[in-house]
C-alpha cells in the first residue's frame, strides 16, 4: 500500500509532462506538432486519464481506512528558518483529487468535438492540461507556501485561457480584468501568510492554528490582530471564489471557450479558494470575528448573484452569475463552522454545474450554424426556445442539472443545499433567511434559463429578436464598461462586422447562416453530459443526513458518534420542516418561472415596467461595475494624468533648469577663462580695489 502513497505526486506531474511536451512542440515544432491534432489530445487526455485513475485508487485506500500520508523534503535553510515542501494525502485531499481529475478528464474529452475546427485546438490542450496540473499540485500541498505557488500558477493558466482568443477585444479585456481583481485578493493572501509566519513561526496548517490560539490567550498578541491576518488569508479566497466585492471578473471570464468555462466554475479556479477555506479551517474557527466576517461574505454573495441571474439573456453568463450564487453558500457554510456542509455542496455543484456549462456549450455549437458564430446572438437566450426537439441529449442533463441545483430531491444539490440551511439555522436565522430565498430565486432563474433555452417555440430566425439584440450590442459596445466596451469611432464597424467566438470574421446578417434549425452536439460532445448526470442526481445520497457517509468519511466516526446515531438521535420531525420549506420556496420559483416562460400566463416585462428601479439593479448588475469604472478606472486615470502633470511640470522642469543653469555658467565662464595671465591680474586687482572700496565705505 505504501507504494500507492510514496508516488502520489505524479498525480499532478502527469498533466504537467504533458503539457510541457506539448507546449515545447508548438514553440520549436510548429507546423509538425499541429499535424498531428488527434495523437497530441490522445497523449494530453491519457495522461489526465491515467492521473484520475491514481487519485481514486488512493480515494478508495481513504476510504479502507488508510492513515494521511506526508512526505516532506527540506527546500531551503538560512539559521532557524526551514521550508519545506512536499505532499500530503488525507480525507479532504483525495476527495479534491477525485472532483479534480474526473471534471477535468470530461472536459478534456468535451474539448475535443467543441474546439475540432479551431485552429489553436492543440495549444488550448496544453492548456487545460496545465491549469489542471496546478489545481492538482494546490490539492496535495502540505502547507501555505506551497499552496501560494500553485495558487498563482492556477491565477496565470485562468489569465491564458479566458484570453485564449487574445485577438478579441472582449476576451482581451476579459482575462486582464480576472488577473487584475486577482492580484488584489492575492496580494491581501500573501500579507496574511506573512503575517500568520511573524506569529507563529510555520507554515504549517494545523501548527498556525494550534500556535495562534495560544498566543491569543496567553495575550502574546491580541484577538484583533489575530483577526486582521485571517481576513487578509480570505481576501485570496475572496477574489479566486468570486465572493463580493471582488465577484466582478468572473461574469466576464464567460469570454473564454465553453470548456475552460466549465473547469474554472466546477473544479479548478473557483474551487480553490473553498479549499483554502477548509484546509485554514483549523484557523479560522478559532477566530469568531474571520468566522462572522466569511458568513456574511457568503450569504450577501449567495444573494447578489442570484439576484442578478434573474436578468440575464446570455445562457452562459446566468450559468457564471449561478456559480458566484453557490459558492456565496460554500463559503457561507464554512463561516457557520459547517465545514462538511460547505465542502459537501462544493462536491455536488462540481458535477452538476460543469454539466451545465459544457450543456450551454452544447447549445451553442448548435445554435451556431443557424446564428452565426458572433456570441452576441449564439448564446443569446431570446433567440432559442423549442432545442429540446432538435438536441434532446442537451436537453435531457440540463434538466437533471437543473433540478439538482434547484433544491428538488433526490437530485444531488437537495441534500448538500439542505445540509447547508440547516446548520445556517443553528447559527443564525438570518443566514438561513437569506440562503432560503435565494433557494427561491435560483429555482425561479434556473427554470427561466431551461424554460427558455429548450421549451416553446424556435426563436433562432425571429428577425425582430435579432434586431433588438443588435440595437442592446451597439448600445452597450458605446457605453458599456469592461470586457467589450469601443470607442464611439468603432461602432460602425462593430455594426457590420464582429469576430466571431472562434476567432474568424463573420458577418452578423441572417443569411450568412448554413441552416434553419439547431443539431444535437457529437458524441465527444454529449458523452461527458451523460457521464456527469450520474453523479449530479445520485452522489447527494452519500450525503444524507439519517446516514451522512460523506460527513463520516470527512470526519472519521468516533465510538461517541456511533452510541449517537444507535440511541436514535436523528431528529425526523425537524429533517421534515427543514427539507419541506427549502422544497417550498423552490416549488415556488419553479412556478413562477413557468407561468412566465412556458405558459407565457404572467407577461415578464410588465413586471419590470412595474418595478424599473429593481429591474435596472438587477439588469445592471447593482451598478457594482459602474461604481468600480467610477472609482478605480477613472480615478486611476485621473490620477495618472495628475502624477503626469507633476512630472512634466516640477520634476522635468527642475532637470531642465539644472541643464539651463549648467548651460548659461558654461556660456559665461568660457569668456573669462582664456587663458591670458594679463586678464587673469586684471580681474584680481579689479576684486582688490573693489574690497578696499567697501571696507572704507564701511
Amino acid at each position: 500500500m505504501e507504494p500507492l502513497y510514496q508516488y502520489a505526486w505524479l498525480i499532478p506531474v502527469l498533466p504537467l509532462v504533458g503539457a510541457t511536451l506539448v507546449g515545447l512542440g508548438l514553440l520549436s515544432f510548429n507546423q509538425f506538432t499541429n499535424r498531428f491534432r488527434s495523437g497530441n489530445s490522445v497523449f494530453i487526455v491519457s495522461l489526465i486519464g491515467a492521473a484520475m485513475t491514481y487519485s481514486f485508487a488512493l480515494l478508495w485506500s481513504q476510504l479502507q481506512g488508510h492513515a494521511p500520508y506526508t512526505q516532506i523534503i527540506e527546500w531551503a535553510a538560512a539559521g532557524t528558518f526551514h521550508l519545506n515542501m512536499g505532499y500530503t494525502i488525507d480525507h479532504l485531499t483525495a476527495l479534491m483529487l477525485v472532483i479534480v481529475t474526473t471534471v477535468a478528464f470530461l472536459v478534456m474529452v468535451y474539448t475535443d468535438g467543441y474546439m475540432a475546427h479551431d485552429p489553436g485546438y492543440i495549444r488550448f490542450y496544453a492548456y487545460l492540461s496545465l491549469f489542471s496540473s496546478s489545481m492538482l499540485g494546490l490539492v496535495i500541498s502540505p502547507n501555505l507556501v506551497q499552496v501560494y505557488v500553485f495558487w498563482e500558477l492556477v491565477g496565470m493558466c485562468s489569465y491564458l485561457l479566458i484570453g485564449f482568443w487574445y485577438d478579441r477585444k472582449p476576451a482581451a479585456d476579459a482575462c486582464q480584468k480576472a488577473f487584475v481583481t486577482n492580484r488584489v485578493g492575492d496580494f491581501g493572501l500573501l500579507l496574511g501568510i506573512l503575517g500568520l509566519y511573524w506569529a507563529t513561526n510555520s507554515f504549517e496548517f494545523d501548527v498556525i492554528g494550534t500556535r495562534l490560539q495560544d498566543l491569543v490567550q496567553s495575550g502574546s498578541i491580541s484577538a484583533g490582530l489575530a483577526a486582521l491576518f485571517a481576513v487578509l488569508v480570505f481576501l485570496g479566497p475572496v477574489a479566486k471564489s468570486a465572493q463580493f466585492p471582488l465577484h466582478v471578473w468572473l461574469p466576464d471570464a464567460m469570454e473564454g471557450p465553453t470548456p475552460i468555462s466549465a473547469l474554472i466554475h466546477a473544479a479548478t479556479m473557483v474551487a480553490a479558494g473553498v479549499f483554502l477555506i477548509a484546509r485554514m479551517f483549523p484557523v479560522f474557527e478559532g477566530i469568531p470575528i474571520a468566522m462572522d466576517v466569511i458568513a456574511w461574505t457568503g450569504a450577501f454573495t449567495a444573494f447578489l448573484g442570484a439576484t442578478i441571474a434573474i436578468t440575464q439573456n446570455d445562457i452562459k453568463k446566468g450559468l457564471a452569475y449561478s456559480t458566484m450564487s453557490q459558492l456565496g453558500y460554500m463559503v457561507m457554510a464554512m463561516g457557520v463552522g459547517a465545514y462538511t456542509a460547505g465542502l459537501f455542496h462544493l462536491m455536488t455543484h462540481a458535477y452538476f454545474k460543469a454539466m451545465m456549462f459544457l450543456g450551454s456549450g452544447s447549445v451553442i455549437h448548435g445554435m451556431e450554424d443557424v446564428v452565426g458564430h458572433d456570441p452576441a446572438y449564439a448564446q443569446d437566450m431570446r433567440l432559442m426556445g423549442g432545442l429540446r426537439k432538435y438536441m434532446p441529449i442537451t436537453a435531457g442533463t440540463f434538466f437533471v442539472g437543473t433540478l439538482a441545483i434547484s433544491g428538488i430531491p433526490p437530485f444531488a444539490g437537495f441534500w448538500s443545499k439542505d445540509e447547508i440551511l440547516g446548520a445556517a439555522f443553528t447559527a443564525n436565522p438570518i443566514f438561513w433567511a437569506v440562503g432560503w430565498v435565494t433557494a427561491g430565486i435560483t429555482a425561479f432563474y434556473m427554470f427561466r434559463m431551461y424554460f427558455s433555452t429548450f421549451e416553446g417555440s424556435f426563436r433562432g430566425n425571429d428577425s425582430a429578436v435579432r434586431n433588438q439584440i443588435k440595437a442592446e450590442k451597439l448600445q452597450s459596445l458605446g457605453l458599456a464598461f469592461g470586457p467589450g466596451a469601443m470607442n464611439p469611432q468603432e461602432l460602425m464597424v462593430a455594426s457590420d462586422h464582429t469576430h466571431d467566438d472562434h476567432g474568424h470574421d463573420d458577418h452578423d446578417h441572417p443569411e450568412q447562416s448554413h441552416s434553419h434549425a439547431p443539431h444535437e452536439s457529437p458524441l465527444t460532445m454529449t458523452l461527458p453530459l451523460l457521464v456527469l448526470a450520474v453523479p449530479s442526481a445520485l452522489i447527494g445520497l452519500v450525503g444524507t443526513p439519517f446516514h451522512n457517509y460523506f460527513e463520516e468519511f470527512i470526519h472519521p466516526s468516533t465510538e461517541v458518534v456511533h452510541e449517537v446515531v444507535e440511541l436514535g438521535a436523528f431528529d425526523w420531525s425537524e429533517f421534515l420542516v427543514m427539507a419541506a420549506s427549502s422544497v417550498g420556496i423552490a416549488l415556488i420559483g419553479i412556478t413562477l418561472a413557468s407561468l412566465m416562460y412556458l405558459t407565457r400566463k404572467i407577461d415578464p416585462s410588465a413586471i419590470a415596467a412595474k418595478i424599473p428601479a429593481l429591474y435596472q439593479l438587477s439588469k445592471n448588475k447593482w451598478y457594482i461595475d459602474d461604481i468600480y469604472n467610477a472609482v478605480f478606472v477613472m480615478g486611476s486615470r485621473r490620477l495618472a494624468r495628475q502624477v503626469l502633470e507633476v512630472d512634466v511640470r516640477i520634476v522635468d522642469g527642475l532637470v531642465n533648469l539644472a541643464g539651463l543653469v549648467t548651460l548659461v555658467t558654461g556660456e559665461g565662464l568660457k569668456y573669462l577663462e582664456n587663458g591670458r595671465a594679463q586678464f587673469y591680474a586684471l580681474i584680481i586687482f579689479g576684486a582688490v580695489l573693489g574690497l578696499v572700496l567697501i571696507s572704507g565705505v564701511t
